[in-house]
């Protein structure tokens, strides 16, 4: 894990915690790298909406690729650090929000 302050967060109203206008709360604080165009978005609606293509899911022989950013720390995770770290950063401790698991599908092969 490193510090990854240059990463530019697209999408829509996304603040410097990486909350956007779809999904806003304390604990939404993440944005995901996509694997179509490697920038990182801080949800796949503000992908669909500001990419011009669709998304693809991230395979899981590429899960060690540092792809998740926390908004509080400004760390980055890899795949598989933050789909077993329950909800809770591993560097700052920062929950994260425990739905995101509903939307693992859209991002990541299962």
């Amino acid at each position: 894990m490193k510090a990854t302050q240059s990463i530019t967060i697209h999408g829509t109203e996304v603040n410097a915690h990486t909350q956007c206008a779809h999904y806003h709360s304390e604990r939404d604080i993440i944005a995901i790298q996509h694997k179509c165009c490697g920038e990182f978005y801080a949800c796949t609606q503000c992908h669909e909406e500001a990419s011009g293509h669709p998304a693809q899911v991230w395979p899981k022989n590429e899960f060690q690729t540092e792809a998740i950013y926390c908004g509080n720390c400004h760390q980055a995770l890899s795949i598989a650090s933050y789909l077993s770290c329950n909800s809770t950063c591993p560097n700052c401790q920062a929950a994260f929000n425990p739905g995101c698991a509903n939307h693992y599908h859209l991002y990541f092969e299962q």
